[in-house]
Order: C-alpha cells, then structure tokens, then sequence
C-alpha cells in the first residue's frame, strides 16, 4: 500500500521531511511512539501554511501563536483553530490555483455548504490514509463484489465529498456491479430510488457474491422498510458482505436508529456479522477519516489527534467528557483547515478501553450541535447534553 510518488508531490519536501516520515509509520501506533514526530511535522505544516497564506499569518498573530511555540504535545491546547462553518462562507486557500486537484463540497442538501480545495498532496494522502487504515481493518479484498451505492449517481460536475470518497472506496474490493440508491433526476438534483433499490437487493441475492454498502446509513434502513412493506422478513446475503457507512443520516435525523441497534437490524435481515458492518467519522472542512474496528470504535489514525472542548468555556477536557471536537492533522496542506473545531459533540477514550487491541484512543460521536437555526451552538449543545 505504500506509495512512494506521494513524496515527489510534497508542496516542499525539503521543508516537510517530517510530514513525510509521519505518513510512513503505520497507522495505529502507540501515541507515545509518534508523538515526537507528530509535533515536529504539525510545526513544519505551521510554518508552511504562514508563510504562503496572508490570512493564516494574521490569524496566527491575532491570536499570538508562532509555529515555534509548538515545542510538545501538550501545546496542541493552544493551537487555534477555525470553526467547520467558516468554510461554508470563505474560500481561504494556500496552495496556488494551479495547484488544486479536487474542489469537494458537504453533501448536506440544505443551506450553505461546506467547500474544501484539495492539492494533489492533500488529495493523494488522504486517501492513502484511508487505504491504510482499511487495510489495517481487513477492508480490503480481492473477492469480486456487487455494490450498493446511498450516495449520489456520478454525474459531471458533481462535487459532494461523500459521493468522491465513495468512489474510492471501491477499490478496495473488485466491482461485479455497482448500483446506486441516489439517481440522477437530468434536472436538479437526485432522487432515491426506492424500488430500483429492491429490485437491485434481489438481483444481486440471487448472485451469491458478497455484497457491499457504501454511504448514508438512513437509506439502507429506508431499503430494509421498503422491502418489509412487500412482505420480506429477512434477505440473506453472502456471510462476507459489509457495510461501510459514512455521512450520517443527514436530513433524516428524527428518523435515525440507535447506531447497535440499526447494527442488529442490518445483522437480522441480511445475515451480514456485525464485525463486517462499520461506520466512518470525516468530514469536507478537515478529510482525515476515522474508521470503526471490530468493536465500533472510531480509533484516531496516528496522522491525527484530538481535543474535546468544553462547548461554553472552550477549555479542553479530559476523557470521557462530552464537548465540541477538535480535529488537527499536519497532513493538509492545501488550505488552513489541519486545526478545526466541529459542530460535534464527542467524547474521547482510551484505547485500552476497546478490547480490539488498537492502542490509539478513540471517539464516540454524541451528537451534533447547532440544529436548530435559531439557536447559537452553545446553546444547542447544552441542550443535547442534557437529553
């Protein structure tokens, strides 16, 4: 899996040996083993981003941080940050036009979207993180497949970043037959086909071939309702079928199970175990995924950490607290977003805690804040805190 073009496309690579080294060691170590390295390549991402990115070099100033003050680990609690939401309303790029390989947008399908620019680095890396950290999860297959898609139907010009990650995570078994759940309507925009879904379900039952679910849980679950409408109590796939969710529920969040419950219900009706049944954790404004082990755990790959922040003071917490989540990864280098705070409240845990025996911590999503437009997203968490 290891891809040695990624360091002809470094942005700098005599400035960015440490970025390079930390994306070669494996990705599930110790934090103690890697911290060291981390910091030393978080620091050189710093100075990359302020001395090519007029904004960063103010925002850095604004707030009185210099790359250099980047001496440890524990400095990552000053490190500022961007809120996700700025990216819905800015376009602040470093790396130069020519530069950028891919323009991704949220695929939420109300209000103002999420935008992110990708250089050829931050492009290949992240997806080399992704690869590694599936083959680590024993995603990665060389038995031919039939997909289905709860994401978008490929169409020229589209630009949602779930639909882009779904494409590339079909490399990761041989495609008999890939079908989609959200079909291009020719006009504006996409829409669920429900029947060519069941339709699609019972073909590829009848083929034996293992099976594979890719992208918005909300849909599988809306595919399972539809075929218990038309009598069918169970569908039984091949045992080494999998599903791999990521992108949440979206706007179906009042109709959103419990994540073990859904698991079950996946597990009941299509026979799949439910070690082969995983979510992921990303997200446009910072596209350094976290997949789910055996456990359902969403372990930190070792190109990131993360500080839980109280959502009223801001002030990191310990773990098993509950507050906004801050992503920071010296990975990206094509726009500021390697320290990001998000609308979602996490908690963080020990890897010891999970019997997977992956030793980084890891999260658990609680929920996310700032749902209602009407409410500041402080206030909103407090909220769901207290739910």
């Amino acid at each position: 899996m290891y891809q040695p073009h990624l360091e002809n496309i470094l942005p700098n690579p005599a400035k960015m040996q440490h970025i390079w080294e930390l994306l070669q060691r494996e990705p599930y170590l110790p934090f103690a083993q890697t911290d060291a390295l981390y910091v030393k390549a978080l620091r050189e991402l710093l100075l990359w981003h302020r001395d090519q990115n007029p904004f960063y070099a103010k925002y850095l100033n604004h707030y009185g941080f210099k790359p250099e003050d980047l001496q440890g680990i524990d400095d990552l609690e000053r490190l500022p940050f961007l809120h996700a939401n700025y990216f819905k309303t800015h376009v602040v790029t470093t790396a130069a036009q020519e530069d950028i390989a891919l323009h991704v947008t949220s695929s939420g399908t109300t209000g103002q979207r999420s935008q992110h620019h990708l250089d050829h680095w931050t492009n290949e890396a992240v997806f080399y993180i992704s690869d590694v950290s599936q083959l680590a999860q024993g995603y990665i297959s060389a038995q031919p497949c039939n997909y289905l898609v709860f994401n978008f139907e490929p169409f020229q010009g589209l630009k949602s970043g779930t639909a882009t990650t779904n494409q590339k995570m079909m490399k990761y078994a041989p495609a008999n037959q890939v079908h989609y759940a959200l079909r291009h309507n020719g006009t504006s925009g996409h829409d669920f086909d429900a029947f060519g879904v069941v339709d699609r379900l019972l073909q590829y039952q009848a083929a034996g071939l293992p099976v594979r679910f890719l992208g918005f849980a909300a849909f599988l679950n809306f595919a399972m309702e539809r075929l218990q409408q038309l009598g069918y109590t169970s569908l039984p796939l091949s045992a080494d079928s999998r599903c791999l969710f990521g992108g949440g529920w979206k706007n179906h969040a009042d109709k959103e199970i419990p994540k073990a419950e859904f698991y079950q219900k996946i597990h009941e009706f299509f026979g799949i175990p439910l070690e082969n049944i995983r979510d992921k954790y990303g997200s446009v404004e910072h596209p350094i995924s976290y997949v789910e082990c055996a456990h359902h755990r969403l372990h930190l790959p070792t190109y990131e950490r993360v500080i839980v922040r109280d959502v009223q003071t801001l002030k990191p917490l310990n773990y098993n607290e509950v507050g906004f989540a801050q992503l920071i990864s010296p990975i990206i280098t094509s726009m500021p977003s390697h320290s990001i705070l998000m609308g979602d409240l996490i908690s963080l845990h020990p890897g010891s805690d999970c019997p997977c025996g992956i030793p980084t911590p890891y999260v658990t999503i609680v929920g996310r804040a700032g749902t209602s437009k009407n409410k500041s997203c402080a206030i909103a968490a407090s909220e769901l805190l207290q739910r």
